[in-house]
């Protein structure tokens, strides 16, 4: 069986922040360094400019893309059985089965390739079923097969790379006055110690005999079949034994299924495999690589001691925004700073779940709590992060915690907190070249309030200009995204970092109503400006949620 390194996946929300990402990063060194168990971050969308900036400054590579976190056949033991050649004999392959307590054997090419499968059914059934003399010659039998089946010894002839590939097979029984009416060129005789019957064959233009019950052959003999070209093998079996087992000599090749073959990629998705799995009455199925090399087989008992994916949650724990197929995983922890929403667990897991402005300032503390020194790189992730989610400090989400944990890792950093906010945001706000549709996911979460569902973006900038050229382009694709998107409102936060405020675009019916109620201020025409609302977490959502409740 294959065994597989414990990996656990370190992810995100989905169309994820600089504090996603960063938090997902630094929180898989943390654990790595605890456990020992490798941990690494991915991502469940796309990387902002923002983030990238901040990447790339720090010389840290992005996470890795993933899309879905359901089990995977490579999640799976897979049988590691070596793929066989097609020249094996069935008996061969026969031998193989018992000793690997196998019903199935794959067979492969030099490189690798799948080319067929046996079964022990298949086997089973060329034995009880061949009736044709000539069968052995049709299967292009190698001759090495023929020595091996019937514990056999090479007197005559030359083999090396022949196949027995013309003829039948026929016991000489009668003598050789007979012999010579049924005997033709090319057979294959089995026949026993009559120096007149060896003679007789080999005149016929028998290309082999089979000498049975390790019985002499006379030098006169040898000289006639090699002058004939005449193959002799002796085999200390008698000729019923030999007829018996002869047929076991064939190549698999020949008998083997070759055509509609049921394979599973080691990237597939065990919820559909299961499902073909259900239909099918193979005991084994093929698994092939990436590049279609085969890696061994699975059957449907694979399947019931399958292992689901490890995950760890920041920055985030509603299902709506967990990477697709959570419910699939095994979720260890979850780290989070926002409101506790909806997402079940398979078990009791560790949550941490602290009212800061910041994720990464809950894995500081967590790196000071166990005493893991932080390299600098990573803590100039952590330092951008809580400067992005607390707008430089400006957000009422800040705390004096966020505040310290950032000042601590720009020491680390050796960064000065303003000039890296002021080039990460000025990174980051070079939107006015994306489409409106990029603009609006760059930063886009939804929520789930009671019976409402809403859509909910936001666009922090340190320009007014910049802003307002965000705004021509997102006002009309509202009124067409939130039908796209099945929500009942949705919502676009234009925020102005130095002005510390932001205007709403809004769609969907009764939201003006509810912004309206919510913060003391008139929606009309589509938008609103609400004065000193710079979080969507802190302020927007808690504000509408109060309305939306009652």
């Amino acid at each position: 069986m294959t065994t597989h390194e414990k990996k656990v996946l370190v992810i995100g929300h989905k169309n994820p922040d600089t504090d996603s990402i960063c938090s997902a990063v630094c929180y898989a060194y943390l654990k790595q360094q605890l456990t020992g168990y490798k941990h690494v971050a991915r991502c469940c969308g796309e990387i902002s400019a923002e983030t990238q900036y901040v990447l790339d400054r720090f010389g840290v590579e992005a996470p890795d893309y993933i899309e879905y976190v359901g089990t995977q056949i490579k999640d799976i033991e897979i049988r590691e059985m070596p793929g066989v050649k097609s020249s094996m004999s069935l008996k061969q392959a026969w031998n193989r089965m018992r000793a690997d307590h196998a019903v199935t054997l794959c067979v492969t090419t030099d490189e690798g390739m799948l080319e067929g499968l046996i079964t022990v059914g298949d086997i089973a059934k060329t034995t009880l079923e061949l009736s044709s003399s000539g069968i052995m010659a049709e299967a292009k039998t190698p001759y090495v097969n023929i020595i091996d089946t019937l514990d056999g010894v090479l007197i005559e002839g030359d083999i090396e790379g022949k196949c027995y590939s013309e003829g039948k097979v026929l016991i000489a029984a009668a003598n050789p006055d007979l012999m010579e009416d049924y005997i033709k060129a090319g057979d294959l005789v089995i026949l026993g110690n009559r120096y007149e019957s060896q003679l007789c064959a080999i005149e016929m233009g028998a290309a082999c005999l089979i000498v049975c019950e390790g019985a002499k052959v006379s030098m006169t003999i040898r000289h006639m079949a090699h002058e004939h070209g005449c193959i002799i093998i002796q085999s200390k079996h008698d000729a019923f034994t030999v007829a018996r087992l002869i047929n076991l000599s064939m190549p698999i090749g020949h008998f083997m299924t070759t055509e509609n073959l049921i394979t599973f990629k080691t990237d597939e998705y065990v919820d559909s495999v299961r499902e073909i799995m259900a239909k099918r009455r193979n005991r084994d199925f093929p698994v092939l690589d990436h590049k279609g090399i085969y890696r061994g087989t699975v059957s449907r008992r694979n399947l019931m001691g399958m292992c689901r994916k490890q995950v760890i949650l920041v920055d985030h724990n509603e299902r709506d925004q967990a990477v697709d197929g959570v419910e699939e995983a095994e979720i260890l922890e979850i780290i989070d700073h926002h409101r506790i929403g909806g997402i079940n667990t398979l078990g009791p897991v560790y949550f941490r779940n602290q009212p800061l402005g910041c994720t990464s300032t809950i894995i500081y503390q967590l790196y000071t709590e166990k005493g893991i020194e932080i390299p600098k790189q990573l803590a100039g992730l952590m330092c951008s992060a809580i400067l992005s989610d607390t707008l430089a400090f400006h957000s009422p989400t800040c705390t004096d915690t966020d505040r310290e944990a950032c000042n601590a890792l720009a020491a680390i950093a050796e960064v000065d907190c303003t000039e890296l906010s002021e080039k990460m945001f000025a990174a980051g706000s070079r939107i006015v070249e994306k489409t409106a549709e990029e603009i609006f996911f760059q930063d886009y979460k939804k929520f789930k309030i009671g019976e409402i569902t809403i859509g909910v973006s936001q666009v922090n900038s340190m320009s007014t200009g910049e802003l307002n050229s965000v705004e021509e382009k997102i006002s009309d694709y509202l009124k067409d995204a939130i039908q796209k998107l099945d929500l009942d409102m949705m919502f676009f936060m234009l925020t102005s970092i130095p002005e510390e405020s932001s205007k709403i675009l809004y769609a969907g019916k009764n939201a003006d109503e509810v912004l309206s109620e919510a913060f003391g201020v008139k929606a009309t025409e589509g938008f609103c400006v609400v004065p000193r609302l710079v979080s969507r977490k802190k302020q927007l959502i808690p504000g509408l949620s109060a309305v939306l409740q009652n």
